[in-house]
């Protein structure tokens, strides 16, 4: 971009981080332009997230970046609860084998690695323009785009994108969500936490799942994110602060639980930081044609690992509408299902990480005796294991694009298994079915562009519909069940 002209683009994604670049992807691949700008020049250097499930992990997939990301993740074997004396208090060990989306439920990853990924992977796509170092000042729209103006920070000019749709991915301090007028509604909880990553030329020699200290009075949690990479987050108590916590001879009380065998030679202090744990969702995530994506619109704490794959979520949901959209397929208002299905998700998903972090990480001293008394006897009641290790989410609630009563649970709105069902190719719907489709079916299902797939008697498939009590299914192009029934027409007219 050069000069002071305005350049034109379908999409500009505010913001290069794990969620913007994936909603680029995602556009590019349904033949979408799109420009991404980013404040930083190159890639934030700095570890953050480190944990993601498997229904995320399908997302990569669906990048194209799956065999990249399994040479950089580690399966986590699972949860290891300690009481302030470190000793065990139970421990859930999960199996490293793919799940029902054909990957592990939980990996570990440093950030800056992923997003070496993406980056690279979107230059495969050449509706993608990636600027760096652009400074986002002022978004204006109007009823037929939005002037997106940034400035250059290597030269200090300023530019301007015009784009028919703004996607903001710009993070906790979200330009677009103050340009929107959106603002953050405390979900009521706040804790101060140090958050330090180490390389070791060694191996600690330590069990391969998290490790949570529960401890009112010292919270902690460590894991192993790497080869060679470890992190640890330590609750702050008042009066403390990063500051006091800058070298290893500083952070040794902390770490020696796990190092103390390991000389100082041998460990390399990647970062040290203070991050105070929100829980946060925006009171609105659109304003016409600007969106909100990722922590601009949601911030959780991390106790269940889902704060960046909440924004890959975001990503993966809206994305094949405003591509839909953008080509005539599907009417614009069908963009308002966006927020009405990722807001009540977000929203559980912070309410149960505020529940497993109040639970590990506070009560004081009768906390710590009923956790001494609960935790050990978990493991004998009968589901508690399966509910603590599953990386199932809720489903999605009722909108244009989920279709299910009000009083009976079916399939709609949860997802169905990618280890199962190949995604459609070019974001088309698929009609999976147990009932014999007729020439007529294929044909109006071809005219809709649905793809046909045949379930056949004792397949997993097949399964999958009759543990939801159905003989059919529509499956939107993010893998979410639309319809159910038995009425194959129904299904196949149930397309906006």
């Amino acid at each position: 971009m050069t000069g002071d002209r305005t350049r034109t683009v379908d999409v500009a994604v505010i913001g290069a981080g794990p969620t913007g670049l994936t909603a680029a992807t995602l556009l590019a691949s349904h033949g979408i332009g799109c420009v991404v700008l980013d404040r930083w020049p190159s890639i934030y250097p700095q570890p953050r997230a480190v944990h993601l499930d498997d229904e995320v992990y399908r997302i990569l997939a669906r990048l194209g970046v799956a065999e990249e990301f399994a040479a950089i993740a580690r399966p986590a074997h699972g949860l290891r609860l300690l009481d302030p004396k470190m000793r065990v208090l139970a421990e859930f060990r999960r199996a490293a084998e793919a799940g029902p989306h054909g990957f592990p439920a939980a990996n570990m990853f440093d950030q800056p690695e992923l997003e070496g990924i993406l980056r690279s992977n979107i230059k495969r796509f050449k509706q993608v323009e990636l600027v760096g170092g652009a400074e986002v000042t002022t978004l204006t729209q109007d009823a037929t785009g939005v002037d997106v103006r940034y400035c250059e920070s290597a030269t200090g000019a300023s530019r301007t994108v015009r784009a028919r749709y703004v996607l903001g991915c710009d993070g906790a301090n979200s330009v677009t969500r103050t340009a929107i007028g959106s603002s953050m509604r405390d979900l009521g909880f706040a804790q101060r936490w140090l958050v330090v990553d180490l390389a070791a030329d060694t191996d600690l020699g330590h069990w391969e799942g998290v490790h949570q200290v529960c401890n009112p009075a010292g919270a902690a949690t460590f894991m192993r994110i790497g080869r060679s990479r470890y992190r640890w987050e330590f609750q702050l108590g008042r009066g403390e602060s990063a500051e006091s916590h800058r070298d290893l001879a500083q952070l040794r009380p902390l770490i020696d639980p796990w190092t103390r065998h390991v000389p100082d030679g041998q460990l390399e202090l990647i970062r040290v930081a203070e991050y105070t744990f929100r829980a946060q969702i925006a009171d609105r995530w659109r304003d016409r044609r600007i969106f909100l994506l990722g922590d601009a619109a949601h911030l959780t704490p991390p106790f269940i690992g889902q704060g960046m794959g909440a924004g890959l979520r975001d990503a993966m949901n809206l994305t094949w509408k405003l591509a839909a959209v953008l080509t005539g397929r599907l009417p614009e208002h069908i963009l308002d299902t966006y927020e009405s299905e990722r807001a009540p998700h977000a929203r559980s998903m912070i309410r149960l990480a505020k529940l497993v972090g109040t639970l590990m990480t506070r009560g004081g001293r009768p906390g710590n005796a009923l956790r001494a008394l609960i935790a050990p006897r978990l493991h004998h009641i009968p589901g508690v294991k399966g509910l603590i290790l599953s990386s199932k989410t809720p489903a999605l609630g009722r909108s244009a694009l989920v279709l299910k009563p009000r009083l009976r649970r079916t399939l709609a709105g949860t997802l169905c298994p990618g280890a199962l069902l190949p995604d459609a190719p070019d974001g088309r719907f698929t009609l999976v079915t147990a009932i014999n489709p007729s020439g007529a079916h294929h044909s109006a299902a071809a005219a809709r562009g649905i793809v046909v797939h045949c379930a056949r008697p004792g397949t997993p498939l097949h399964q999958w519909l009759r543990s939801g009590r159905t003989r059919a299914a529509l499956i939107r192009p993010d893998g979410a069940v639309m319809h159910t029934g038995r009425n194959l027409d129904t299904l196949i007219n149930a397309l906006p």
